[in-house]
């Protein structure tokens, strides 16, 4: 069989030797066939003619397309034979037991020096299974996505920043800290899940823990233990989700994965049990009484509204409000005005005034520092008038990383996001035989979320954005591998062409009644 292959992929395919024109040749890809495509059995058995033209047309498929798959592979003309290189198991393994350790912070409930460390033993072990795992598989280290690109390219910004900073060693704590950590295990989750198993695996545990969170803060809150400010439900600990924000920003961008999965399974007791989870996170993202979770909470049921409810939009709107305003009238009796507060007349602690004046800070600073900014961490303790940090992520990037970096960090959320979206467009009508559409659609909202909560808070180094990017790519690489074809966005107006050719060739449904008339 004759193998069509584009410019770009001449290194990473070897190419066929005279004299053995029937044997394939081992090729440098993270995908491999599953079985011989029908239409290659069809060609190989056909004419020289029907080949040539066969090729020919696959050919001009190839050059058609402006932008080719970001993984290294060949060309691929035919659906459902190709999948990702099996490999990684132990790698995989690892990246869970490490998430399980992440979420679950074990030394906060048993402090020791090894409980303390846990968390860098499973990350070096993880890397020390990755590494030859990876090159006996691709050759490379990574495959390369635009996304680890755009990480790339963010923490050699971060990097940038070191030596220009007002305190050196504040920006290399910080860089070698939590975000070079977050960087590393990005490319770990993008190479090391490969089947759609691991991927429902990794969003189960991340899934897991936000349900334990929430039942966590709700219990607290009904007992009056671990509360803020004597009404809020705290976090939990000290680590990532010791902050009531934080941890309600992790609830809020885990909170459309089980409507999602609702909506994707049939068996009755899968959608009561995710029915369920999302009940408990909501009731926890309500008593965290967090103002910027509030307002991710509203994008992302909006956002649901419309993908998931296209044919009773109106029904589940009416009932997605009903449900809003008896929460309101159902829930802690100073909510609302909690809410309200996001006004500065009625900020009672003047807290709003407080964050606008970082706000305003903040974009100072970084157009006063605009190539590399003033050095990562550096902003709270040597910038700010009341040792506040920025609590904008967008700004927080700006001002101590540089304007490249914001570029860098906002098209890092973005991509993936967009292609979801295509993603979601093409499963839209095979969406109950496939389970691409609602887990595209469940990780829209979630990156909607985070980029809504965010405005209010500093946490572009930490690990929330990067487990939901990571799930976005590796769920648009299993999607490129099953289809066998590149997920390419396509514009507007290429969309509407679309529609009209299809408009223009579909059969009139009264064509055979007026013939006979």
């Amino acid at each position: 069989m004759i193998k069509v292959r584009s410019a770009n992929e001449q290194s990473d395919i070897e190419p066929v030797r005279p004299g053995n024109l029937g044997v394939r040749f081992p090729i440098r890809s993270d995908y491999e066939p599953v079985k011989p495509s029908r239409q290659a059995v069809e060609v190989d058995k056909g004419k020289p003619a029907a080949r040539a033209s066969t090729i020919a047309s696959n050919a001009s498929i190839a050059g058609s397309h402006g932008e080719q798959s970001e993984s290294p592979t060949p060309q691929r003309s035919t659906e459902g034979n190709w999948r990702l290189k099996r490999g990684h198991g132990v790698t995989y393994a690892a990246l869970c037991l490490f998430t399980i350790v992440l979420y679950t912070r074990p030394a906060e409930f048993y402090p020791s020096p090894l409980t303390a460390s846990l968390a860098l033993i499973i990350a070096l072990a993880t890397l020390a299974f990755f590494i030859p795992t990876q090159l006996s598989l691709e050759g490379t280290l990574t495959a390369r996505p635009s996304e680890v690109n755009l990480v790339l390219l963010f923490c050699l910004a971060g990097l940038l920043s070191v030596p220009l900073a007002i305190n050196r060693l504040t920006a290399w704590q910080e860089f070698s800290g939590t975000f070079i950590r977050c960087i590393v295990m990005f490319i770990v989750i993008v190479n090391s899940v490969r089947t759609k198993s691991r991927l429902k695996g990794l969003l189960f545990i991340a899934l897991a823990s936000g349900v334990w969170l929430s039942v966590e803060a709700i219990n607290d809150f009904r007992l009056g233990l671990a509360t803020v400010d004597g009404y809020r439900a705290g976090g939990r600990g000290s680590g990532i989700f010791g902050n009531t924000n934080d941890m309600a920003l992790h609830v809020v961008t885990l909170f459309p994965i089980p409507i999602a999965l609702l909506f994707a399974t049939r068996n009755t007791l899968r959608k009561l049990l995710f029915a369920a989870c999302a009940a408990v996170m909501l009731a926890a993202i309500v008593l965290s009484y967090s103002r910027g979770a509030f307002l991710g909470l509203i994008v992302v049921l909006i956002f649901l509204t419309m993908k998931l409810g296209r044919r009773h939009r109106v029904g589940i709107s009416l009932a997605i409000l009903g449900l809003a305003v008896a929460g309101l009238l159902l829930a802690p009796g100073n909510y609302v005005g909690r809410l309200l507060s996001i006004m500065p007349s009625l900020d009672p602690g003047e807290s709003a005034d407080a964050r606008r004046g970082e706000l305003f800070r903040s974009l100072y600073v970084a157009l006063r520092h605009p190539l590399l900014g003033i050095g990562m961490g550096n902003y709270q303790n040597e910038m700010s008038y009341k040792g506040l940090v920025t609590h904008n992520s967008y700004t927080q990037v700006a001002a101590e990383m540089g304007a490249a970096a914001l570029v860098c960090y906002t098209l890092f959320i973005v991509k993936p996001l967009r292609k979801l979206g295509q993603i979601a467009r093409e499963t839209l009508k095979p969406r109950l035989s496939s389970n691409y559409y609602y887990l595209a659609v469940g990780l829209q909202a979630s990156l909607l979320g985070y980029m809504v909560s965010t405005f209010f808070l500093s946490v572009a180094y930490a690990w929330y954005i990067y487990y939901l990017v990571g799930f976005a790519v590796c769920l648009r690489r299993l999607y490129e591998a099953e289809t066998g074809k590149a997920v390419v966005v396509e514009t507007r107006k290429e969309r509407k062409q679309k529609e009209r050719k299809k408009m223009e060739n579909a059969p009139l449904v009264n064509e055979p009644r007026m013939a006979r008339t």
